[in-house]
């Protein structure tokens, strides 16, 4: 199964749309994942209408008609393997124990927030995954999504994407 994920859009005040790059990732993909910060409406319904499988939730910058259809944490079984999304962990010191604590029954956590790259593993082994953003490096060195497989409850080939800057539209 393959999997894209993708947080902090910010569609239309980041960028006008999403990546043309990442467009043909959500065609190819059986599930994409949104960790949040979409900001207006008609990018969740083109995402919905496009994806095969949309697991998505609203984060700190998603007013109320955002969050009247998406919840602030989703949970879904892919191949058994439990992935639960969220837009914000706080703080990066200390997001291990506390991620650990919150979803103790859970093997991937993708959340976004901070618009930065994040791969890591909790003490307890759940993974934790934050795609950053495709439209807002801010100051990191590009904008980017994550691509990763997963078979038979395990998450392989986990790879982040930096796109070119003129991919920003």
């Amino acid at each position: 199964m393959k999997v894209l994920a993708i947080s902090d859009t910010h569609v239309p005040r980041r960028a006008r749309e999403l990546p043309d790059e990442v467009w043909r990732e959500v065609e190819e993909a059986d599930v994409v994942v949104h960790a949040g910060d979409w900001v207006t409406e008609p990018l969740l319904d083109h995402l919905t209408a496009t994806a095969r499988r949309l697991i998505a939730v609203y984060g700190n910058n998603d007013g109320p008609e955002l969050r009247r259809r998406l919840p602030e944490v989703a949970r879904a079984d892919l191949d058994g393997l439990s992935v639960a999304v969220v837009h914000e962990t706080g703080p990066a010191g200390g997001r291990e124990s506390r991620c650990d604590e919150w979803f103790p029954d859970t093997d991937v956590l993708v959340f976004g927030h901070s618009h930065i790259p994040w791969d890591s593993v909790t003490p307890n082994g759940l993974r934790l995954l934050n795609p950053g953003s495709p439209t807002d490096r801010r100051r990191q060195p590009a904008c980017t999504y994550l691509t990763m497989t997963v078979e038979a409850a395990r998450c392989r080939d986990v790879r982040f994407h930096e796109l070119p800057r003129e991919a920003r539209r």
